[in-house]
């Protein structure tokens, strides 16, 4: 019998990296609800919104209005993307509490996505860091591309173990290791972990796997079986990699969480509520879930 973790914590990231590649504007309260309604849940860390420029991320331009309007709930974390020090301070102003930085592993995803290289990230993040410890608050990191990239192919695990071990450096509390493009198979995804695991403790690790090929809950369980305990996650399986094929990309939180249920692992979250939660945010956006678990347990009306 494999040992798994026997408490796991799901990191619910669908209001931030779920809608901020709908092309249609979401209102603010849909968002704010969104967030309320996946903090009674039972979600512990509630990726909130983005301090992006609106120019890149039109969807996140509400981004204080989302922060005012939150009721928080106790013991609820709100985090926030903070991609540089403009960023990272609009979010201190609008009452953030947790933020995160976002790198990638890929030199070439790096460029598409941020126009710098990745050493050059990770200068950028210096100040967001500096910031942070000025006003204690904790900081995540996320590393994308940690298996494979849309330009460069495969990567190798040795230049994502590199990297977090640079985010740690830096004073990151903990770093998501993200599968863009949903690209990962098991063995992949313990390879890249194998490398990882010599340079960062387990505890300073999440998984966040996209589903583009239907195999984010195979490559979740591998990651437990390596002692992971932290999932990234996306209610009703909001959003996707645009440079993913066929722009499927987050796992649904409601399947991750029936899987946990499953297993017999303690989560805190309600899965009811969850579902519930689900279709509210996809009869709001004119769509089901992409979410099996949600379209099989759609509550009654």
């Amino acid at each position: 019998m494999i040992d798994l973790p026997s408490k796991v914590t799901l990191y619910e990231v669908g209001p931030r990296d779920g809608l901020q590649n709908e092309q249609e504007v979401v209102p603010t309260a849909t968002k704010i609800e969104l967030i309320e309604r996946l903090a009674a849940a039972g979600m512990p860390h509630v990726e909130a919104t983005s301090f992006v420029s609106p120019k890149w991320v039109p969807q996140m331009a509400d981004n204080a209005q989302v922060m005012a309007g939150i009721a928080p709930k106790p013991g609820v974390a709100y985090p926030v993307l903070t991609p540089n020090l403009k960023g990272a301070e609009a979010a201190l102003a609008a009452g953030a509490r947790v933020f995160a930085v976002f790198g990638a592993a890929s030199e070439a995803f790096a460029q598409k996505n941020t126009n710098c290289s990745i050493a050059e990230s990770i200068e950028r993040f210096r100040p967001v860091m500096d910031l942070a410890r000025e006003h204690d608050i904790p900081v995540r990191g996320y590393i994308s591309c940690v298996v494979g990239c849309p330009y460069e192919g495969d990567i190798d695990p040795a230049k994502v173990a590199e990297v977090t071990g640079q985010l740690l450096d830096l004073g990151v509390y903990e770093v998501s290791l993200g599968d863009t493009i949903g690209v990962g198979s098991p063995n992949k995804i313990a390879a890249m972990l194998d490398a990882v695991l010599k340079v960062a403790p387990v505890e300073k690790l999440a998984i966040h796997c996209h589903d583009t090929y239907g195999q984010a809950l195979v490559n979740i369980y591998a990651a437990l079986q390596m002692g992971v305990a932290v999932v990234d996650s996306s209610v009703a399986g909001l959003g996707g990699c645009p440079y993913a094929k066929g722009a499927s990309g987050n796992v649904a939180s409601e399947d991750v969480l029936y899987m946990l249920n499953g297993l017999g692992i303690e989560t805190g979250v309600d899965l009811d509520a969850l579902i519930e939660t689900a279709w509210f945010i996809s009869d709001a956006l004119g769509r089901p879930p992409a979410s099996k678990v949600a379209r099989a347990l759609k509550p009654l009306k």
